[in-house]
């Protein structure tokens, strides 16, 4: 279990979990954005991450959500739902669901609020991983879980459990990253979780990127990826500063409040969020308008 079972690598498009105006569980309209990115080019799928509310989330629909996805999906690109809780049983259960329905790997959060200590994290990760039978990559996300994962533990880990393959880092210190690649190798695959960082991370190293920005323009996000394959560095850092407002503006409040506000205003889904969200604000409403108005986004929307 080494390697993943497909080749992950690229843009992973986080998506939201699209509720309908009652709040309930909007399929139909996850399976219309599923197909969306396909035809846009995204190189990947991801669900009930961070992006999709999975706190939200009853165990009931985040297992529906992935079997959902899955179907829609149906092979065409990889798929790589987040299956991490703040308790064991319950993430072995949600990874096991994964499996089941072949996604390629299953990203798995830090585990949130206990604040685990280093020994902590390597037992926990050390213990669903030989529970389940998928490639994992580990979520580090401080902002959320109170709590980073170091270099020294991702590779212990790493070097220790085979189906370790890799990790979403979303610490906003870039030498984190760094120091990561330097711990495991050059072979570890290491995605972005912050939209201002995809290109810095394929620069040193990383395999790609999982940003919420790819909701509303997986095309130009993918574009990203394949540019600097083909060894355009200047086209990449190009696009890589032309993105960086949309980026910065999109994790206006908290993600997923603003995404899922222009996603409404472009008629891809209902903006509705659950508890404890709160709608977008009179103020973010304007920050988020004028920075999608200047990106082209919103000509001809409602």
């Amino acid at each position: 279990m080494a390697d993943a079972p497909r080749e992950l690598g690229g843009s992973i498009t986080p998506l939201v979990t699209p509720f309908a105006p009652d709040g309930s569980l909007d399929l139909p309209t996850l399976r219309k954005l599923i197909d969306q990115q396909v035809a846009a080019g995204t190189h990947g799928i991801s669900v009930t991450g961070t992006t999709g509310e999975p706190g939200a989330l009853t165990l009931s629909e985040r297992l529906t959500m992935i079997e959902e996805a899955a179907a829609a999906v149906d092979g065409r690109l990889p798929f790589v739902p987040g299956t991490g809780t703040h308790q064991l049983p319950e993430t072995i259960e949600i990874t096991r669901k994964a499996a089941e329905v072949g996604a390629d790997a299953a990203l798995v959060i830090v585990p949130y609020y206990a604040r685990p200590t280093q020994d902590g994290l390597y037992a926990w990760y050390s213990e669903l991983a030989a529970a389940v039978d998928i490639p994992i990559l580990i979520y580090n996300i401080p902002s959320r879980t109170g709590v980073e994962i170091t270099p020294e533990t991702v590779g212990r880990l790493y070097r220790d459990v085979p189906n370790i393959i890799g990790m979403k880092e979303a610490s906003p210190d870039f030498a984190h990253a760094n120091f990561v690649i330097h711990e495991c190798g050059r072979e570890f695959l290491l995605f972005s979780g912050l939209e201002a960082l995809c290109f810095p991370i394929l620069a040193i190293g990383g395999a790609g990127f999982i940003s919420v920005t790819a909701n509303l323009v997986p095309m130009q996000i993918a574009q990203m990826y394949e540019l600097f394959r083909a060894g355009d560095w200047d086209a990449t850092r190009d696009l890589h500063y032309r993105l960086l407002e949309l980026n910065d503006v999109v994790l206006t409040e908290t993600n997923p409040t603003a995404v899922k506000w222009l996603m409404g205003e472009l008629d891809m889904c209902a903006p509705t969020l659950r508890a404890p969200l709160a709608p977008l604000s009179e103020q973010g409403q304007a920050t988020v308008r004028a920075a999608a108005a200047r990106w082209g986004l919103l000509e001809g929307a409602k």
